[in-house]
């Protein structure tokens, strides 16, 4: 089996405590609904919100998320799932014999951070993803820091 590994930098507009704070700190329903507003449809967590919880997260009808948190370090700013399975979406979910991907949350200028996303796979067939399906599976990844953003911006009070 090949492994791939993908690796994208997201510059965000808040602070790195701001961001961790929004949705990974907890990782509990509320924190998740909360800061993913607008692009998720439903959160379904089944545990405390520590490593072992499993998450279900719907976007629409058609695709979905779940995952089982591996690891969370509030101190580093760094989250772990494994177990991770796509629903629906840009790029064939059925194609994965495993998928890990990570978070690491990291100051940057005054206010800002940036968010190391890092996703792990093994493919059933062995081959690797092309970089257009790179791009694509890495692009929810991405999307669901830049929601979190987007929702602090727009609603500091919430997230406060």
């Amino acid at each position: 089996m090949v492994a791939g590994n993908i690796i994208e930098e997201v510059a965000s507009a808040v602070s790195a405590e701001q961001l961790w704070k929004a949705v990974f700190a907890t990782c509990d329903e509320s924190a998740l609904r909360k800061g993913l507003a607008g692009w998720v449809d439903t959160v379904k967590v089944e545990g405390d919100g520590g490593p072992g919880s499993r998450y279900t997260l719907k976007f629409n009808p058609a695709t979905g998320l779940k995952s089982r948190l591996a690891a969370r370090d509030n101190t580093a700013r760094v989250i772990c799932w494994d177990e991770v399975a796509l629903e629906g979406g840009e790029v064939a979910p059925a194609q994965f014999k495993k998928q890990v991907v990570q978070m690491k949350v990291e100051p940057a200028s005054a206010g800002r951070c940036v968010t190391k996303v890092a996703v792990d796979y093994e493919r059933l067939d062995g081959a690797p993803l092309s970089p257009a399906d790179q791009a694509k599976l890495i692009k929810g990844y991405v999307g669901l820091v830049k929601k979190v953003e987007e929702n602090i911006v727009a609603r500091p009070g919430v997230f406060a």
